[in-house]
């Protein structure tokens, strides 16, 4: 039976996947006074070793589920690819946010495409590829340059190949396994922009404030915030990512990317179900952060004050910059740099280790401090 009304500090929350993400859920619970459940299967998870109880699992064992269940009033996710069917069983002993079925939508390419356009949101020019005898037809509609993508498990840049021939398209799909595909037409991109929400069951949405996103291989490198956009394209991100939460009766935080083109239009990117990458700001440049706000919305509580208290800029860091280690006294110099590490034992190129925030009076002022930190760090 789930919990009905507010859950209030002292109740158990629960989140499936152990990561960075995780572990930033896990400690705003526990400063706000919850009790933590993680499941995740690596024993040296970053989240699993901050909170209160680690289920050592995968996230599809039916008696850790069931112990979940019996333990936490309210569970949420970390990362898309949770396997609905895990939160349709958890479902039956707590509550869950966001809904199955939402996160069922974020798993699949084809289907946020589709809910985005239901959604007033426009998008690029797409081709859905099933099998190899859909690639002309997906080609003579699309054409190049394009992007081919896998449907299911893309990130970070992964699971999509660039295409300039009807030739690399099929070594493409066969690149990545044939399995089905997205042919997404390329735009002329001015720049990357997300709006970071959340929605509660009361059906109130807040939004934090845009941010504009570099990127680097195919992974998020430094958020400014907020985005040089005019405040009328801003207002049309947050309009367009409220239409799509409520379409999907989404609970919880979720990150709707967007792309501004070169004539002035905004277009529909991705959405990721759970707090992202580039909402990390929050945690210094906002009254709540995305991590209180998630446990805001999963437990039925009145949503925080997303608004920013000073200009900054996220800058990543990934393993790359552990040769040797990071030179942490050049960065902490700076009493403007707030510095996040994710307790993560080993540090591998591209993988995620932390970040920092950097605050400054003006914006200019704050991107300037980004680039001298990047550059100490030896960041290219």
């Amino acid at each position: 039976m789930t919990a009905e009304g507010p859950l209030l500090p002292g109740a158990t929350l629960g989140v499936l996947g152990g990561g960075q993400l995780g572990r930033m859920f896990v400690l705003a619970a526990r400063v706000m006074g919850y009790a933590t459940v993680v499941l995740d299967p690596d024993p040296d998870s970053p989240a699993g070793r901050l909170a209160d109880i680690h289920l050592k699992a995968d996230y599809g064992d039916a008696v850790a589920l069931l112990r979940m269940g019996s333990l936490c009033q309210a569970v949420t996710t970390e990362f898309e690819n949770v396997p609905a069917a895990s939160m349709r069983m958890l479902a039956r002993h707590c509550r869950v946010a966001p809904d199955p079925s939402a996160l069922a939508v974020a798993q699949d390419r084809l289907e946020e495409k589709h809910h985005a356009l239901a959604s007033m949101c426009d998008t690029a020019p797409f081709a859905d590829i099933d099998t190899e005898s859909d690639l002309d037809a997906a080609w003579q509609a699309i054409g190049a340059p394009a992007l081919l993508k896998t449907r299911r498990l893309g990130y970070d840049g992964k699971g999509q190949v660039r295409v300039g021939s009807r030739d690399e398209l099929s070594a493409a799909f066969i690149r990545l396994g044939r399995v089905p595909c997205l042919l997404e037409g390329f735009l002329p991109l001015e720049r990357e922009v997300s709006v970071v929400l959340a929605r509660n069951t009361e059906d109130a949405v807040a939004f934090f404030p845009v941010a504009e996103n570099l990127h680097r291989h195919g992974i998020l490198d430094m958020s400014i915030v907020p985005a040089r956009i005019p405040e009328k394209l801003a207002q049309r991100a947050r309009e367009m990512a409220a239409h799509l939460a409520r379409e999907l009766d989404y609970v919880g935080v979720m990150a709707v990317e967007f792309f501004v083109l070169r004539d002035g239009r905004i277009v529909f990117n991705e959405m990721a179900p759970r707090p992202h990458n580039s909402g990390h700001y929050t945690l210094d440049a906002t009254a709540c952060d995305q991590f209180q706000q998630q446990v805001r919305a999963l437990c039925g509580l009145p949503l925080g004050d997303g608004r920013l208290l000073s200009p900054v800029v996220m800058v990543n860091l990934l393993g790359d910059a552990w040769a040797p280690e990071p030179a942490w006294l050049e960065l902490l110099r700076h009493p403007g740099v707030h510095l996040h590490l994710y307790g993560k034992s080993e540090a591998r190129p591209g993988r995620k280790m932390g970040h920092y925030n950097c605050l400054a009076p003006s914006l200019e002022e704050a991107l300037d401090l980004a680039r001298e930190t990047r550059a100490r760090l030896g960041i290219d």
